[in-house]
């Protein structure tokens, strides 16, 4: 499903309204104008093509909201819409990175035993791993995963951190 117009098909009749309203009003720019007038004549296709454009040159996810800053507002003021959306991007984060810190010496076999469990290490390669603490155990997880990761490594008796 496109990403762009599925997400802005309802605000295009107004745009199009504030595009030609802007044109016509004193004090407006006629370089974002004609800016906004282009875009609103572009197909489904091509707003797809241009969002990924635009989120690749803000140095944002593909798979980031088009809502959080390379909607209309970045159109207006390039900075501060990059930099909104900059800051929308790190505030929302999906994956996460599940890191041993240090773990008590006594709790190390169940660590790697857990480590093993989910992982697909064996257990050497899992004592070698638990030994070199801090060290990100699973990188990527969906926050609750993670959660659930560090929880049972914390029961185990290792200090783990989400990043």
């Amino acid at each position: 499903m496109p990403l762009f117009s599925s997400k802005f098909a309802p605000l295009i009749p107004r745009l199009r309204r504030l595009s030609t309203a802007a044109a016509t009003s004193a004090g407006e720019d006629p370089k974002l104008s004609r800016i906004a007038d282009e875009l609103l004549a572009l197909s489904p296709a091509e707003l797809d093509d241009y969002a990924a454009l635009l989120r690749l040159k803000l140095r944002l996810s593909l798979t980031s909201s088009a809502a959080s800053g390379a909607a209309p507002g970045a159109a207006g003021d390039g900075a501060s819409g990059s930099a909104g959306a900059e800051e929308a991007a790190a505030a929302v984060k999906t994956a996460f990175d599940v890191k041993i810190e240090k773990y008590e010496a006594a709790a190390k076999i169940k660590i790697i035993k857990e480590v093993r469990a989910v992982t697909d290490l064996g257990l050497k390669e899992a004592k070698e791993l638990v030994e070199k603490a801090p060290v990100v155990v699973r990188s990527g997880l969906p926050k609750e995963e993670a959660e659930a990761l560090a929880a049972k490594l914390k029961a185990a008796g290792a200090a783990v951190a989400l990043e």
